[in-house]
């Protein structure tokens, strides 16, 4: 695997965490237990995220009391690239640690960082990530779920859908309107809705992959009363709350698709050697790369971020089409499992040949939709008109 040339530190950065991985990582017996959703952690991988919170690995940017050590950004590289070569998936709840936790250590108040971003962190509870609505998908302004301060609780109504593990999660973070009057970016709050609140309904239905693959959820909210010790950032400025939580998502977000580009060379090498699809998909994973190490400079674009989510989404749904119509019919039988298993990695990653392409649509919508990026790109890179 192609990575920069490490100085000094980085290198002694990464042995001591793989000495650390060598030492601590858990079994496969241990292991035995998977994950149903992407806010159901089982034991084993709570007490895993505990250990690696406790010993400074779990986010190594964070200082101390928040699970890291203060690493330098290609030391948090570094990190995630000893990760992925390893195949041990981050975090069974993803949105709880990459974008709640890391949205109230950035935005909330001290005691929200110390009731709420903490035990997501330690996976004492998990989280998922309220913004899409039947009538607000990409284009969150158009939120309607409503949010009336009276006195010192917020009474909650309104409907929320696509929320990735909210049966299983113990807390919502929800963005919500609480001026109607305001202008569509303005207006809006962000507020951390507990689950199991009178009011909250929340419904998990199947998705394209398989109808018992139980993630995604409709969510109602019925005069839901949420204390404004809840409120996350100033009343009104959840549109700047949003797009940090999502920036949270995106910034090394492309090294997750490299290694998705990884798995599909190969776990698709059988079919893929000679044909012009795959020798594209080993130029996108380089490019993909050299792009990203870019990023790493002391002149990186911000804007810049959204050309690698664009690529590496785009390049793993091509990639994965390829690789589905290549292997016909033996493609489309469910459960299958067309990569090796690693006990401490997400099946998914390596199930069907259908489940993997259908399962990339998600890379192209989460985080912001390739439409959407596109935008960007043309507004802010290339000075284009809106």
């Amino acid at each position: 695997m192609m990575k920069l040339a490490d100085d000094p530190q980085v290198a002694a950065f990464r042995a001591e965490f793989a000495a650390f991985l060598d030492d601590r990582l858990p079994t496969e017996a241990q292991a035995r237990t998977r994950s149903r959703s992407s806010a159901d952690v089982p034991d084993w991988a709570r007490d895993w995220q505990r250990t690696l919170f406790d010993h400074g690995w779990l986010l190594p940017g964070q200082p101390p009391e928040y699970g890291g050590r203060n690493a330098t950004l290609p030391q948090q590289l570094a990190h995630l690239e000893e990760l992925a070569r390893r195949r041990i998936y981050h975090s069974f709840n993803p949105q709880g640690l990459g974008i709640i936790a890391a949205s109230l250590l950035t935005f909330g108040s001290q005691e929200q960082k110390s009731r709420w971003a903490v035990p997501i962190l330690r996976a004492e509870i998990t989280a998922a990530l309220g913004m899409s609505e039947p009538e607000a998908g990409s284009d969150l302004a158009s939120l309607r779920t409503r949010a009336v301060l009276k006195g010192d609780v917020f009474v909650v109504n309104g409907q929320k859908i696509w929320t990735s593990g909210a049966h299983d999660a113990d807390v919502l973070l929800a963005f919500v309107r609480t001026d109607p009057d305001a202008p569509r970016h303005h207006g809006i709050s962000a507020l951390l809705v507990p689950t199991d609140s009178e009011g909250v309904v929340r419904r998990p239905f199947g998705s394209i992959a398989a109808e018992d693959d139980l993630d995604f959820n409709e969510v109602f909210l019925t005069d839901v009363r949420v204390p404004r010790a809840n409120l996350v950032g100033p009343l009104g400025e959840g549109w700047r709350v949003a797009n940090g939580s999502l920036g949270h998502e995106r910034t090394l977000l492309w090294l997750a698709y490299a290694e998705r580009l990884e798995d599909l060379i190969r776990d698709a090498s059988d079919v893929g050697a000679g044909q012009e699809w795959y020798a594209t998909l080993r130029l996108d994973l380089q490019a993909l790369r050299l792009l990203g190490y870019r990023q790493l400079g002391p002149d990186r674009d911000p804007a810049e971020v959204s050309v690698l989510k664009l690529l590496g989404s785009e390049a793993v749904q091509s990639a994965a089409l390829h690789a589905l119509e290549a292997h016909g019919p033996e493609a489309l039988p469910h459960p299958a499992l067309t990569g090796p298993h690693c006990h401490m990695n997400n099946e998914a990653f390596v199930s069907s040949w259908f489940e993997r392409y259908a399962r990339s649509f998600a890379g192209t919508i989460a985080g912001g939709t390739s439409e959407i990026q596109r935008n960007i790109i043309a507004e802010r890179i290339l000075g284009l008109p809106r």
